[in-house]
């Protein structure tokens, strides 16, 4: 019995992106002479939404809010003050991983490579600026309530950003890095052999990122900062070290400070809730006695150098959603989606075990693969209830944040709708809606 076939929809949004000029209801399996195979899987017969990638990203949206209003009551849940991965530290690496599986699709035909390349560098772009707008300093913390920022001190780079470089990297590989047509897709060589080329980018990114990290020395460096009674303190911080992997003396670090400057990084690193600079660690509080030197400095954790590892999760999803175009069955999409999983997430804690630990700031290639690898296995979980089994009723209102990932996080995530909110008040500032909620001052 032939396997039903499921259509999946692309999509305008960045967050969930697609291409509505390259045929957005792409029949999956239909690719340029794929093989028909036999599932034993039951689904409901004819064309269907691929409702699994909305579920998917919903959810991502969802635990972000979570991680984001309760990560400061509950530390377990927070970002992690330096090495290991938390709930919060899987959120970004699954907007990367859908944004790949998306991009599989959405450029499976491309007529016009150059007209599709222009395209996607002018979206990179306006993702990028959207960022530097949301991101950069202009909207300021929803307790102050001026506006503007110091263009030699504006953040150059952030979460926007970073999805907009993997977009562009992924979108490129994808339109221009492919096999043709070389028959059916029926195995793993054969996909592996059409997509060659793209997991060759992928080595090449690892291999570059981990060259630097271990084998370029970083030297001791300074910087001042202005305290709370407009005090310059001056700081040394001394390394002198080849492939440290701590806070102050890594390559990722001082990569950012010698290209984009050290005015221009994020002020509130997270390692400001290490042992080394909190005394309430994990949690955030006043510095010891005894603070590293490097504990008020700067530090991007959407740096330049980690960013090549997030192209990389990119990459995996792409490939994931590659499986989704060449192979139609439900059961061979599991297989092939939950072995790849496993692989990734053997190697991952593999690693770390053997002293490659997971860290988000510096986007380590263990926490690389043990957050590809579980993105993967969600993702099958969820494909496997909703789009196999048809649970779709329930997570309606996933799906309908999914179709909305990008406004919900502008709007929450960039505190762009506690901004507006402050915007009306009674009398004085002070008196605003968000005060009425609990929110503001």
């Amino acid at each position: 019995m032939s396997a039903p076939k499921i259509i999946v929809h692309g999509s305008g949004d960045e967050l969930q992106e697609g291409d509505e000029d390259h045929h957005p209801d792409v029949e999956a399996g239909d690719s340029g002479g794929t093989t028909t195979t036999s599932s034993t899987q039951v689904a409901a017969p004819g064309r269907e939404r691929l409702v699994s990638l909305d579920v998917f990203r919903g959810i991502t949206v969802a635990l972000m809010i979570i991680v984001d209003d309760i990560g400061g009551l509950i530390p377990k849940i927070s970002h992690s003050p330096w090495d290991g991965a938390t709930l919060a530290d899987f959120v970004f690496p699954f907007f990367l991983f859908v944004v790949g599986i998306s991009l599989a699709y959405a450029y499976k035909r491309v007529s016009n490579r150059v007209s599709a390349t222009k395209k996607v560098v002018l979206r990179a772009a306006n993702l990028f600026l959207l960022g530097l707008l949301l991101q950069g300093g202009f909207f300021h913390n929803i307790h102050d309530l001026t506006y503007g920022v110091d263009i030699g001190k504006i953040r150059l780079m952030g979460v926007l950003q970073r999805i907009a470089m993997a977009y562009l990297v992924v979108a490129l590989c994808e339109i221009w890095l492919r096999g043709g047509r070389e028959g059916g897709i029926g195995s793993g060589y054969t996909i592996i052999r059409k997509y060659r080329c793209q997991l060759l980018v992928g080595l090449v990114l690892t291999a570059i990122y981990t060259v630097i990290l271990y084998g370029l020395p970083v030297p001791d460096w300074v910087y001042d900062v202005t305290s709370s009674d407009s005090t310059m303190k001056h700081f040394v911080v001394k390394c002198g070290v080849r492939g440290h992997t701590g806070p102050g003396c890594n390559a990722v670090g001082m990569i950012d400070r010698s290209i984009f400057g050290i005015q221009h990084l994020y002020t509130r690193p997270v390692y400001l809730k290490t042992e080394w600079c909190s005394i309430d660690s994990p949690n955030n509080g006043p510095l010891p006695s005894y603070a590293a030197p490097w504990c008020e400095a700067p530090f991007d954790p959407e740096g330049l150098l980690s960013s090549l590892m997030a192209i990389v999760t990119c990459l995996v999803g792409l490939q994931f959603g590659h499986v989704i175009i060449h192979f139609k069955g439900h059961d061979e999409r599991m297989v092939r989606w939950s072995l790849s999983a496993l692989i990734l997430l053997a190697l991952g804690f593999s690693l770390d075990l053997f002293g490659l630990r997971m860290n988000k700031s510096l986007y380590s290639l263990s926490y690389t693969c043990v957050t590809s690898g579980t993105a993967g296995l969600f993702f099958a979980g969820i494909y496997l209830l909703v789009d196999v089994y048809g649970y779709k009723r329930p997570v309606l209102p996933m799906e309908l944040m999914g179709k909305h990932a990008l406004m919900i996080f502008v709007l929450v995530a960039c505190n762009v709708a506690p901004i507006l909110l402050q915007g009306f008040y009674w009398r004085v500032p002070n008196n605003n809606l968000l005060k009425l909620i609990g929110r503001g001052d």
